[in-house]
């Protein structure tokens, strides 16, 4: 089975483009739907102990967690080793499924993919991307967001400049979804081509 990462930064359009590789029949891994899962689930006791009043209802009030955490790379560590462990077994839950399967190929979209080397696991990777006005201007629109935790996001990624530089393939997402859908076809005719290299 051929892996292909997708990432981009915030507000780049990479949602929207992983739908299109599902409505492909391609398995998609959705790294933030399995934030949310932790979050609601196993990572809660462990969150709460180490950030006393981050979590209500049974789960993590992102909201609260992201006001102790944005800026404080010691304090983001300490929460990325309580949650990291459970991504990747959700992760791993999702290849093996894939795979048994009988997938040729699966997607797996991780915003942080070059952040956190994790592009040497894969056998191609896509980057979504679009003029950083148009990126501003989506990611504004947002409930809770603030110029102030964009600008805290952004410098926890990788320039988008540098990110298009080191992709195999680049997604344009801002003209409109059909030339999206396009490329997302094209991508996997290529990625179908190619030999597989990872071990």
């Amino acid at each position: 089975m051929l892996l292909i990462g997708l990432t981009g930064s915030i507000g780049m359009g990479k949602s929207t483009t992983m739908q299109l590789f599902a409505e492909q029949g391609v398995p998609v891994y959705d790294a933030d739907a399995a934030v949310h899962a932790v979050y609601a689930g196993e990572a809660v006791p462990h969150i709460e102990a180490a950030f006393p009043g981050t979590t209500a209802e049974g789960k993590v009030d992102r909201q609260k967690l992201a006001a102790q955490v944005l800026g404080k790379p010691e304090v983001l560590k300490k929460l990325e080793s309580i949650v990291h462990p459970m991504l990747g077994a959700h992760r791993q839950r999702f290849l093996d499924d894939a795979e048994s399967s009988g997938a040729p190929i699966a997607v797996l979209d991780v915003p942080l993919l070059f952040e956190t080397n994790g592009h040497h696991r894969m056998d191609a990777v896509v980057v979504v991307s679009a003029p950083a006005d148009l990126q501003r201007q989506r990611v504004l629109a947002r409930e809770h967001m603030t110029t102030e935790k964009l600008y805290a996001i952004l410098a926890r990624q990788m320039p988008d400049e540098e990110k298009r530089q080191r992709a195999d393939f680049v997604v344009d997402t801002s003209q409109g979804i059909e030339p999206v859908r396009a490329r997302v076809r094209d991508i996997l005719a290529e990625v179908a081509k190619m030999p597989r290299w990872r071990s």
